[in-house]
């Protein structure tokens, strides 16, 4: 036995064995904390993109996320949401404020005939408690879809001095509940104080109105959180923050059973070879090895899952090399399984964004008349008065204004009066057909002229004129096709305008000093 001891043969398997009980360890927590921070990373990815999703959804509305947001603050510990809802409640709700809202204000449009601020109270109450069920549905969605712990948007910033750093939860994933005669709803306008230095990267977000580098770690109850803060701007205004969290610790089991799974049979594989002769590994282990080495090889060069069949094949017997063959063919089949998954998903969030892209059409589209509405006049405004402030705006605005539309209405109906409409369109996009054009109002078009035909403004504007008096004086056309419209253009000047708001009321005025000379001619 000392003999057996002190020979080479012994203390070669010794310091193998522990070399290899050294090197297996070390790659295995190696292998695991390799696997932790790339799922931490993308995770990392996924909440900061699901926050940009949120912002879309919340944004898109522009003022009427506003006017929800407005009446939510002032009547939120009033306002009787229910606590369970679906997607058809959602929808009846929408019905229920439209319905109202027809019986009260029958005929006029919100945004344009008549302001939120000018509603009655029940009507506001409706209208808020649709939105919020609209946008907390959006909210849960997205916290489910994507495995979130949490997702909020949030206000900051309380109006006495004392309560400074409360935080109200405006939007709210996890609903707690209000019990109101008997009945169950959702608890809101709950509040609570968030420390700066608690909260560093949110109070970051709110007070710099933009996304800040980092997330705000939390452990709690729910285990370590990592929190993700976008501000939401809408018209250069930050109304709160959209907030997402996602539990960074909680892995799938897999993780650490697959690296003590390969430790274990890497193992076992190195100390056979050692210990079994040349001959009798190299007939029983070194040509499978051969064989399950080629195989891997063809996959990463060809990706060709078929090779799992082959590998099984020869994978005979009940040794480690075998055993390891069928690990091998159980990971390729899990990566293929995997990239499946991946790009599955990738589709899943490309039809989501196709979906939300939609949205966004249908959002800046008149819905008569198929050209771009007040809410796409508006964005563009935006973007020219970014030029104004660089210094770089060139352009012109027409503004044009369909006559006669309410007589048309009231004498033939209103089928009649939206071909006027439609007519009036035709034209306005014809002459100006290489500007947008906009419908901002039931019978008003804003055109923003650029390029060239800014430069040929008064060639298209004389232009449009004839084809109004040729189109009004046509005795072949029906009466409500015979269109009368007037005109008024006002061109950007540096020194006097300091946004479009001012051209375009130098373009309202001349087109209404257009409709008087019109009227003139007529009497």
């Amino acid at each position: 036995m000392g003999k057996i001891r002190e020979g080479l043969l012994f203390r070669f398997a010794i310091i193998f064995f522990v070399f290899t009980v050294i090197t297996l360890f070390m790659s295995g927590v190696c292998m695991y904390f390799s696997q932790m921070a790339s799922y931490k990373s993308e995770r990392e990815a996924s909440i900061r993109e699901v926050a940009d999703y949120l912002e879309m959804v919340l944004s898109v509305d522009g003022d009427d996320f506003v006017n929800y947001q407005n009446h939510f603050k002032e009547c939120c510990l009033t306002l009787l949401v229910p606590h369970d809802f679906d997607k058809d409640d959602i929808e009846d709700s929408r019905n229920k404020y439209e319905k109202l809202f027809a019986a009260k204000y029958p005929g006029k449009v919100l945004g344009t005939d008549i302001s939120f601020d000018e509603l009655s109270e029940d009507l506001k109450d409706l209208y808020t408690i649709y939105k919020h069920q609209y946008y907390l549905y959006q909210f849960e969605q997205a916290r489910k879809r994507f495995n979130l712990a949490y997702t909020e948007y949030i206000v900051l910033g309380a109006e006495k001095p004392e309560r400074l750093y409360d935080v109200m939860y405006v939007l709210d994933s996890m609903r707690d509940e209000r019990h109101v005669g008997g009945k169950k709803y959702i608890e809101l306008g709950i509040t609570v104080e968030h420390k700066i230095d608690e909260h560093p990267h949110e109070w970051e977000a709110w007070t710099t109105g933009r996304l800040p580098y980092g997330f705000d770690i939390f452990d709690n109850e729910y285990g370590k959180d990592y929190a993700c803060y976008l501000p939401l701007v809408i018209k250069g205004k930050t109304l709160g923050l959209i907030g997402v969290e996602v539990d960074i610790l909680k892995v799938n089991k897999e993780i650490m059973n697959t690296s003590i799974t390969q430790m274990l049979y890497v193992g076992l594989v190195l100390v056979i070879m050692v210990a079994l002769l040349l001959y009798f590994i190299y007939y029983h282990y070194i040509s499978k090895l051969s064989h399950l080495k080629d195989s891997v090889k063809l996959y990463t060069q060809g990706k060709n899952a078929e090779v799992v069949n082959d590998i099984e094949r020869n994978a005979t017997g009940k040794d480690e090399i075998s055993v390891l063959a069928m690990q091998v063919s159980s990971m390729i089949m899990e990566l293929e399984n995997y990239m499946q998954n991946l790009l599955e998903t990738a589709k899943e969030l490309q039809d989501t964004q196709r979906r939300a892209d939609a949205m966004n059409e249908l959002a800046i589209k008149d819905a008569l008349t198929g050209i771009r509405n007040k809410t796409a006049y508006d964005n563009e405004t935006q973007q020219i008065d970014w030029t104004i402030a660089e210094g770089k705006a060139e352009f012109a605005i027409a503004m044009v204004d369909l006559n006669f539309l309410k007589r048309i209405n009231d004498t033939y109906g209103h089928e009649q009066g939206n071909i006027a409409i439609k007519r009036t369109c035709y034209i306005v996009c014809h002459v100006f057909k290489h500007s947008p054009v906009f419908r901002v109002g039931g019978d008003e078009f804003v055109v923003i002229l650029k390029n060239d035909d800014y430069k040929k403004r008064d060639e298209l504007v004389a232009e449009f004129k004839n084809q109004i008096a040729e189109t009004s004086g046509n005795k072949d056309l029906k009466i409500w096709e015979r269109v009368s419209a007037a005109i008024g253009v006002a061109v950007f000047d540096s020194e006097i305008d300091t946004s479009v708001e001012n051209v375009f009321r130098r373009a309202d005025k001349a087109m209404y000093q257009n409709k008087k000379e019109m009227k003139a001619i007529r009497d």
